[in-house]
């Protein structure tokens, strides 16, 4: 006959193994918001040999790396972006000189210029239309004869008559720049135009007086 002392006990231990097989089941996420049974802790229950416990609501889409690392979706490495094509590199300018003859620029010995010479300063102007315009240097130079004085201050004149042609036709003042170096820069050789002032050596001596124009810019894009 079991007293009722030994059935207070007996009863006490099958309730301690009940609650001891409750606590080693799995409890059921009954809202369906996770896939995995979730032990008291708030952990994903687990079987022994470590496998999850999924719920009745479990889909592939509820996969978790934890428990199904297969079927969680990698997220693919963005690719680095590619690096942005370095910058086209800026034209560098670019220098055109133009040697006009004094001659054909103004009659002999002046510093006025000839409806020739104008003609082809408008060729110039039309000329550089074509291009980012940075500067103009106009450089005059004399032949040998008159002093030295006398040549360097022509040959001013007449690099100061092209830049106020040029100014004239449109071209900014502040690009353009007119100097004059006299005799101190002759084409011809020593010996080229020998003998005294006349007709043959002045015309022998001819490319020594000239006008150098020189252009620096960009081509226009």
């Amino acid at each position: 006959m079991i007293t009722h002392a030994k059935y207070s006990v007996l009863l006490a231990a099958l309730l301690g193994l009940s609650a001891a097989a409750f606590a080693q089941t799995p409890s059921i996420d009954t809202a369906g918001t996770v896939g995995y049974a979730i032990d008291p802790r708030g952990y994903v229950a687990k079987s022994g040999t470590g496998l999850c416990w999924r719920t009745g609501y479990w889909t592939p889409a509820m996969a978790i790396e934890e428990c199904d690392p297969d079927l969680v979706k990698k997220e693919v490495a963005a690719a680095p972006a590619a690096p942005a094509p370095a910058p086209a590199p800026a034209p560098k300018p670019a220098a055109e000189k133009v040697t006009l003859s004094a001659d054909a620029l103004f009659d002999f010995n002046k510093a006025i210029l000839r409806n020739e010479g104008k003609s082809k300063l408008d060729k110039l102007v039309e000329d550089i239309k074509g291009i980012n315009l940075e500067v103009i240097i106009a450089t005059g130079h004399a032949d040998r004869f008159g002093t030295d004085a006398y040549n360097q201050k022509l040959s001013e004149k007449r690099a100061a008559a092209v830049k106020a042609y040029l100014v004239g036709k449109g071209v900014d003042a502040n690009r353009v720049f007119a100097e004059g170096k006299g005799e101190t820069q002759p084409v011809t050789k020593p010996g080229d135009c020998k003998g005294p002032k006349s007709k043959k050596v002045i015309a022998c001596l001819q490319p020594d007086r000239r006008v150098d124009i020189e252009t620096i810019g960009t081509k226009a894009q």
